[in-house]
């Protein structure tokens, strides 16, 4: 388990070990959430780096377009 300290100054450093795993870089951005007495730290990516996470999907995969061409027939 990695563990880090809280400075004087309220700032925490990221192991390198983590931040080689998560790919993080210096200036990147945190959402923070607080969960009861957990501290989630959520990375803010770009829109465009999510490019490609999602399958494509043809509009006649979907059951939405499916249900209406069964009426039509």
């Amino acid at each position: 388990m990695l563990q880090a300290t809280l400075s004087s100054k309220f700032q925490l450093s990221i192991p390198k070990a983590l931040r080689c795993d998560l790919n993080l870089q210096a200036g990147q951005q945190f959402t923070l959430i607080a969960r009861g007495k957990i501290i989630e730290l959520i990375p803010v990516r770009s829109i465009t780096s999510a490019k490609g996470m999602l399958a494509p999907c043809e509009p006649q995969d979907s059951s939405e377009y499916r249900d209406r061409t069964e009426r039509d027939v």
